[in-house]
């Protein structure tokens, strides 16, 4: 069997990836008693006096959401809430395997922006935290800023900035072993969804300061005819140069490029045509924009993809895990930018300067060091923001 026939077949077997446990036990009356009633009044009636003890007298402060409209399921498009129950399934299952968070998937069956935010901010007292995962851009963008703006509880969308962590860690690495300046090279990001735009916000965070974002329709610039309000919006700060053209236009001397987009979008001639030293993270899941042996036939120094199969794979669950580990630890009420920025100098910091190479700018999936090592600068970063309960 293949990839995909093992997984559906593991997938009946297993009738869902998580369950829910007991954490009391009720094996007599008197356990009966303390868990349920009568005694469960005492919790219910002290919450009620005082609200925040809804984190220390029930799960509250290790559950998180994770929550869909189905509308941008991996590389499957728009396939509806059911569909995605298998994705957020899997997502929890991550997030208890790599930093014992529960999670819990809530797939809704709706892809209007105000019923969303109304829905999720009604169930939010349920948990400790937030994770959007799969909605379709620009969407994506209005659900999480006026979630933030409702609720005091990390809300985090891991396709946009779970991404950008990763990547902004693998290119840091990889940098190091080119001996180039994030602030002197040139980067290209091809795709301009929710990835695409969180990637280039985030790298200009870090001193980023030539970057150039391409779609379907080619370079997006300020002021281009079709641009929706996300992509006008990250044009005012990126090519300031107001190039216009192609993505092979946009590849010509550039130093590093970045994939959210499609299968096949990058060819040889364009990976020539970059700088020397170049760095390719074609993230495009399953197939990237180009496989990294055709990527270094042309040219190229480093190479990174979303797959498990070749070296430097970059994969959000580097990240997520971790981050949610600490904004919980540490009370937050938000995730914000500090403590993006700290995920990803303490993911790219796992691999020490003796261990780096061309092949190893990114943690593995399975190294124990990462989700610790993010839950603590995440919590650091989050105490000194003062983001916290």
């Amino acid at each position: 069997m293949n990839i995909q026939e093992k997984a559906l077949k593991m997938h009946e077997q297993w009738k869902g990836k998580i369950e829910v446990i007991s954490r009391a036990a009720i094996t007599n009356k008197d356990e009966l008693s303390i868990a349920y009633s009568p005694g469960v009044a005492a919790p219910c009636l002290a919450i009620k006096d005082e609200p925040d003890k809804s984190f220390s007298l029930t799960r509250r402060s290790n559950l998180v959401a994770v929550i869909t409209d189905g509308s941008a399921v991996l590389g499957l498009g728009n396939i509806g809430a059911k569909a995605a129950m298998p994705v957020m399934e899997g997502k929890c299952a991550l997030f208890k395997t790599f930093a014992d968070v529960d999670a819990f998937p809530i797939c809704i069956n709706s892809q209007d922006t105000d019923t969303l935010v109304e829905t999720i901010s009604l169930i939010a007292d349920s948990f400790g935290g937030i994770n959007l995962e799969d909605i379709a851009a620009p969407r994506c963008f209005e659900v999480e800023a006026k979630l933030k703006d409702r609720l005091q509880i990390p809300v985090f969308h891991d396709d946009q900035h779970g991404t950008a962590i990763v990547a902004g860690a693998a290119l840091i690495n990889a940098l190091k072993v080119v001996d180039k300046e994030l602030s002197e090279v040139k980067i290209v990001i091809n795709g301009a969804g929710a990835a695409g735009i969180a990637i280039a916000k985030h790298l200009l965070a870090m001193g980023a300061k030539n970057i150039i974002l391409a779609d379907r329709s080619g370079i997006i610039y300020k002021g281009r005819e079709g641009n929706n309000p996300a992509k006008e919006e990250i044009s005012q700060v990126t090519n300031l140069g107001m190039k216009k053209g192609k993505l092979e236009d946009a590849l010509r001397g550039a130093d590093v490029f970045m994939g959210v987009s499609s299968a096949g979008a990058v060819n040889k001639d364009m990976v020539r045509s970059m700088n020397e030293d170049s760095i390719l993270f074609p993230m495009a899941n399953p197939e990237p924009e180009i496989f990294p042996d055709e990527a270094i036939e042309a040219g190229a120094c480093i190479v990174g993809t979303g797959r498990s199969d070749f070296p430097n794979q970059i994969n959000n669950v580097l990240a997520f895990p971790g981050i949610f580990r600490g904004a919980l630890d540490a009370k937050a009420t938000r995730i914000n930018d500090e403590m993006c920025m700290a995920a990803t100098y303490a993911i790219a910091a796992v691999i020490t300067d003796n261990e780096l190479s061309k092949d190893y700018v990114i943690p593995r999936p399975f190294d124990a060091r990462v989700a610790a090592s993010v839950a603590k600068a995440v919590a650091k970063a989050a105490i000194e923001s003062n983001v916290i309960r």
